[in-house]
């Protein structure tokens, strides 16, 4: 049996791994690499003539652990390439897929227009594809594909595979994935974590135990920092909300990501306003795949933790309340420039990296009287993280800005468990038992110091591959 790193490989994003037993193939994960940037894929691309370093016609199975787009996003390449197998995951995320997917198909067309255009400008008459790029027609074709598994449930995938999905908190739906292969006799265990999740997090099931295995595939995203809110999330965000919008009346700008940290966020909010009775401020969620998302979340609200369920039965909703508003449109997302009143904001993408909040962002960075609260990770070189370094002006769209609003962050919302979270999941498996631990999923440093940590606790072979790394199992 071999398994080779194809992505998240020493750094976050582009989760892809390929397990190969006899004749049969399976990839866990096919997602977008973000951490890779236009001249690299370039250069990739035309080596390899292909989005993918292996040829997609001889995967038989993809099992996929969550929907976020750097586990999902290259599935729609993969059948362009010649995949003609089904994905496995659990129905939440196939429902979650395919709004990420059609989403980020949307943002290929628009890209795709925008070279165009730019050609067009220039006097250049070659139209460029990348070879990244898919339409929405290639995500309905590969979600036709998809096949729903329930947790806990083993689930043969070939005579001498079968497959267990354990729930992993982080997303709805969100899994790790054990597989047991059978070869010559013997049977051998794998888990691949994911992203794993944190306990007590708003809606989601805590991350279940899972048995022991011979090989651990972990990430290790936060694997050299500790959460630093120790309060909950209502106490944290209502003290944020009276400090910005009820002490002073202003207005609080959160970006966030669309499809986990919103309804979060939401449910947060009908929370607190239920039980603290805080003044009527009004919420504009600016973002429709999070309006989308969180449809999604209310049908599947069954496979939620009980107080979120609790909660439901008692109030009816989750996410409604009476100050909460949907902007559908662009130019409704423009209008609330024009809103005078104290408000908050909540607007995608989450690391202030286009989207909608981007918008928000310029329009009120010179504002004294408004906050910009970042609620999770940001990127090195995304406008999230030059704001969170503090700079006194800063470029948005090509134009420089005096940062006068006030930038705030808390991280009682990061779906991720943190480096206790990371080595209580690894404690779950028998250091005398366990053959081998892989770090993926993370940037180097965070890699190193996890590694560390771990085998200071008796893990001793533990691997940080690099991509391409082939390993016999």
């Amino acid at each position: 049996m071999k398994l080779t790193f194809w992505g998240a490989s020493q750094q976050v994003t582009g989760s892809m791994f390929l397990l190969e037993s006899d004749d049969y193939r399976i990839l866990i994960d096919c997602g977008s690499d973000f951490d890779l940037d236009e001249i690299g894929k370039k250069t990739r691309y035309e080596q390899q003539k292909s989005v993918f370093p292996f040829e997609p016609s001889l995967i038989n199975t993809v099992l996929l652990t969550h929907a976020h787009i750097d586990h999902s996003g290259n599935i729609p390449n993969l059948y362009k390439e010649g995949f003609e197998g089904r994905v496995v995951c659990t129905e939440p995320t196939m429902a979650l897929t395919s709004l990420l997917l059609k989403d980020a198909a949307n943002l290929h067309q628009k890209r795709l227009n925008s070279r165009v255009n730019s050609k067009k400008r220039s006097g250049k008459k070659k139209r460029e594809v990348p070879m990244d790029y898919y339409v929405e027609k290639h995500v309905i074709e590969a979600m036709d594909n998809f096949v729903p598994v329930a947790f806990g449930q083993r689930y043969r995938i070939a005579d001498n595979v079968t497959v267990t999905y354990y729930a992993a908190g982080h997303l709805l739906g969100a899994a790790h994935i054990v597989l047991e292969v059978y070869e010559d006799g013997e049977k051998k265990r794998l888990c691949f974590s994911g992203d794993i999740g944190r306990k007590n997090y708003p809606l989601l099931i805590d991350p279940q135990e899972i048995p022991q295995v011979d090989y651990l595939i972990c990430e290790s995203t936060y694997g050299n920092r500790l959460h630093e809110d120790k309060r909950g999330t209502v106490e944290t965000l209502a003290d944020v909300i009276k400090r910005t919008c009820i002490d002073i009346p202003g207005r609080l700008i959160i970006p966030s990501f669309s499809v986990g940290r919103t309804q979060a966020l939401l449910y947060t909010l009908n929370k607190l306003y239920l039980d603290r009775s805080f003044p009527y401020i009004k919420v504009f969620s600016d973002s429709p795949l999070a309006h989308s998302s969180t449809k999604v979340y209310q049908k599947h609200s069954r496979m939620l933790n009980k107080e979120a369920r609790d909660f439901k039965e008692e109030n009816d909703m989750l996410f409604d309340f009476e100050n909460l508003i949907y902007l559908e449109s662009a130019d409704a997302s423009r209008a609330v420039s024009n809103y005078n009143e104290p408000c908050i904001i909540i607007s995608s993408s989450g690391m202030v990296q286009g989207g909608r909040v981007e918008a928000h962002v310029e329009a009120n960075i010179g504002n004294p009287y408004a906050t910009i609260l970042m609620i999770g990770y940001a990127s090195e070189g995304t406008l999230g993280w030059r704001l969170l370094n503090g700079q006194d002006t800063i470029s948005i769209r090509g134009k420089q800005y005096p940062v006068l609003a006030n930038i705030e962050k808390i991280d009682v919302f990061s779906g991720h468990g943190d480096q206790n979270d990371l080595i209580n999941f690894v404690k779950m498996q028998d250091p005398e038992k366990l053959k081998r631990v892989f770090l993926v999923h993370g940037e180097q440093q965070s890699m190193a110091e996890f590694q560390s940590k771990i085998q200071e606790i008796g893990y001793h072979s533990v691997e940080t591959p690099l991509r391409g790394t082939t390993y016999e199992l």
